[in-house]
Order: C-alpha cells, then structure tokens, then sequence
C-alpha cells in the first residue's frame, strides 16, 4: 500500500526540461512579452513586503520576549472608579 503510495508520489515529481520548455512558451503564449516583466516586479513587491511583514513580526516577538516583566501597583488611570 505505501509502495504505491510511493509511485503514485514520483509520477508528480518536478518538470523536466522539455516540460519547462512548453510551460515558458505557454507563459509567452498567454501573457505576451510585455506583461511578464510587470509580472515580476508585482511578484517581487509582494514577496519584499511579506518578507518585511515577517522579519517586523519577529522582531516585534523578540523584543516582547526579552521586556522585563512589569512588576508593581497599577496606575490610577487604569483603575475604574465609581464617581460619576
């Protein structure tokens, strides 16, 4: 059963070289010349700001780890009062 899993499995292994081929001309086909490159400059702006999105995330997580715990009374702004 795992073995034809297995098979199953390589049977969707990556392209080879005459699969390129007909995928890039298929691109070329669709989208025209000029629309790759715009493609990729929308591509590597998403993938820059995911990257700066993950990198901004991180930090702020490590700087939360390495805060000093917060020790002591609570301010008085904080505290809800019962005067109207």
């Amino acid at each position: 059963m795992f073995s034809y899993f297995l098979q199953c499995l390589f049977l969707l292994s990556a392209p080879g070289g005459s699969e390129w081929i007909l995928i890039i001309l298929a691109v070329l086909i669709l989208f025209g010349g000029r629309k790759i490159p715009e493609f990729m400059r929308g591509l590597g702006r998403g993938m820059r700001e995911f990257n700066d999105a993950k990198n901004n995330v991180k930090k702020e997580f490590e700087d939360g780890l390495n805060e000093p715990p917060k020790t002591g009374t609570p301010s008085s702004s904080t505290t809800p009062s019962n005067n109207p």
